[in-house]
């Protein structure tokens, strides 16, 4: 959709996609293939509405090996109660505007702290795409915020203009895709997904 919007063909982009959901992940595509990408599920990239994010490899072994937590709830920690939910009590980013908006500090704090991280990782993929990229795409239900997109877009438009695709279209990417292999426009291809 944004290669279409560029007047280029996806086999012909340069783009950084950031999909920010209760997860952010943040990806380069160059030239119709996905070249490198966070894996927030696995504890890479920015902290998240839900997600811990990046954490020092130290600290974490100190906490395995404490004993005072399971590994469930480490690994709880990493991918559902961490992040602004562990922050702040809550995983909505519309709260935490609405906070940052009544001059909330610590609210304030946490959504500059999230941003730039979210900053740093488009970045690093710019820095994959050797500089030179079309787009910084941003998409997911937090794309729906002015205040958080017009936040990255501050840090980030200088390398790469910045667009907003708001919401979850991947029913609608996955149905393309399959129209393109239909067609005879592309070849299908496999992919080896995260096994846990």
């Amino acid at each position: 959709l944004c290669a279409g919007d560029l007047g280029l063909d996806y086999d012909d982009a340069r783009i950084v996609t950031c999909h920010m959901g209760g997860g952010v992940t943040v990806a380069a595509h160059r030239y119709g293939q996905t070249i490198d990408t966070t894996h927030g599920i696995a504890g890479e990239g920015p902290f998240s509405p839900e997600r811990c994010g990046e954490v020092y490899g130290q600290s974490l072994v100190e906490m395995s090996f404490s004993g005072q937590y399971t590994k469930e709830q480490i690994l709880a920690y990493l991918q559902r109660d961490g992040g602004i939910k562990a922050y702040l009590g809550i995983n909505d980013m519309r709260e935490v505007e609405k906070r940052v908006m009544q001059g909330d500090p610590e609210a304030t704090l946490v959504l500059r702290a999230m941003v730039f991280q979210i900053a740093k990782d488009i970045g690093s993929m710019i820095a994959v795409l050797e500089g030179r990229c079309d787009a910084v795409i941003l998409t997911g239900g937090i794309a729906f915020s002015g205040m958080i997109c017009g936040m990255i877009k501050q840090h980030v438009e200088l390398m790469a203009p910045v667009k907003a695709y708001p919401g979850e279209l991947e029913m609608e990417a996955l149905a393309w895709g399959g129209l393109r292999v239909l067609r005879g426009e592309e070849k299908a291809a496999t992919y080896v997904g995260y096994d846990k």
